[in-house]
């Protein structure tokens, strides 16, 4: 996906969204924040951002918004204004968030639309921070912020924010949203949640040892449409649940082999294909524009 700057002045990016390949809580620290271990895998599908400077210094949401959150509230919004403050901007943006990735599923939506805003509005702004600040400002609007600033699978651990770039096979993913969502505070003040798994190496993953989720037993009783999904999935493969939303997905090794299994589902399931990159199309955006 290229970035392009159409008639009206707007600049448009990608916004990948994200698996996580498995999900641990390893333990819990003294703020109370939880310690995990996970990978994670960047797709080929996701959001778009459309960016047009202002030279008024305002930072407006523009388009129909996102259902139920505030301009104040908005990701995007709140990333653009960070980065105005952090980096003594004068210049302002205007911002559309053409939404793709459901909220709530776990593929990391509103955390990479925020992570775009930061990485090219510091390019268009001329704003000068490094990609270490740049992912320090994006862990504070959310822990999955700096893996999307930095633009490559990972071995991630602490809240998520302490990355290790990992080489993943190429794979193919269909991919389910059932439409449910649980708060993630709800989730990990449930009393069924596993919290003191063994901590891993990343030799644990690559040898295929570390698998599941351990939001996927906590979700599976609480929201039948989880269930449902992935008892569907496991007709055409292993099938998992990515971060701690609803998302479900099984991976394949080829797009052929993906597109045979989404076609043996239900067309009510609504499921896509999505391929594994080795690195965020943003990346690629920003070396092209």
């Amino acid at each position: 996906m290229n970035a392009r700057v159409d008639d009206a002045g707007w600049s448009w990016w990608p916004a990948p969204a994200k698996l996580n390949l498995f999900l641990h809580i390893t333990g819990r620290r003294a703020d109370g924040y939880h310690e995990l271990q996970t990978v994670f895998r960047l797709l080929d599908w996701g959001d778009r951002i459309g960016l047009r400077l202002r030279e008024d210094g305002q930072v407006r949401r523009q388009g129909d918004g996102l259902a139920g959150v505030a301009e104040a509230d908005d990701l995007a919004v709140r990333a653009a204004r960070m980065l105005k403050e952090a980096a003594n901007v004068d210049q302002g943006v205007d911002i559309i968030v053409e939404k793709h990735v459901p909220a709530g599923g776990g593929f990391g939506g509103g955390s990479s639309d925020a992570a775009t805003v930061l990485v090219v509005l510091n390019r268009l702004w001329g704003a000068g921070l490094d990609e270490n600040a740049l992912a320090a400002l994006g862990l504070r609007l959310g822990a999955d912020v700096p893996v999307f600033v930095r633009g490559h699978n990972a071995w991630a651990e602490g809240v998520g924010e302490r990355l290790q770039p990992i080489t993943l096979p190429q794979a193919w993913y269909v991919v389910v949203e059932p439409g449910v969502h649980v708060p993630t505070p709800l989730l990990f003040a449930d009393p069924d949640l596993t919290r003191d798994s063994p901590q891993a190496k990343i030799e644990d993953f690559a040898s295929g040892s570390l698998v599941g989720n351990v939001f996927e037993p906590v979700l599976r009783r609480r929201e039948p449409a989880v269930e449902a999904v992935l008892a569907a999935l496991s007709d055409i493969g292993t099938a998992r649940l990515t971060g701690s939303g609803s998302g479900c997905f099984v991976e394949f090794d080829s797009q052929a082999a993906a597109e045979q299994g989404r076609a043996k589902l239900s067309k009510e399931l609504r499921a896509r294909v999505a391929a594994g990159v080795a690195r965020s199309p943003l990346l690629d955006a920003l070396e092209q524009h």
